[in-house]
């Protein structure tokens, strides 16, 4: 089973969203059905972790994924990446056959 990892550039960005927030929170990173594409990318703020919930540790940071997620994330960075039309987290994932435009939506 390959991991999921997190960029320097996500971690870093990540950090700087959780100090704003003011309180320990953490990354979800999360895959649900819908989007352009079949499958798309929910990035959410937590406070606590689920029983199925795996822990990737970062820079200081916490990226939340769950076990049913986990099976479409395998092997897939979480990237931050910033460009002429804006900036946003992104996921590069192996898995995934096509995906949409902006990048939030796949198919498998």
């Amino acid at each position: 089973m390959q991991r999921v990892t997190v960029s320097d550039k996500a971690a870093i960005q990540i950090s700087k969203i959780l100090e704003q927030e003011g309180s320990p929170k953490m990354l979800r990173v999360s895959v649900s059905g819908g989007g352009c594409s079949g499958f798309q990318y929910g990035f959410d703020l937590v406070e606590d972790r689920g029983d199925d919930d795996i822990a990737i540790e970062k820079n200081g940071v916490t990226v939340l994924v769950d076990s049913v997620s986990l099976a479409y994330l395998e092997g897939s960075e979480i990237d931050y990446v910033e460009d002429l039309i804006g900036a946003s987290f992104q996921v590069h994932n192996p898995n995934a056959k096509s995906s949409c435009g902006c990048g939030t939506s796949f198919s498998i």
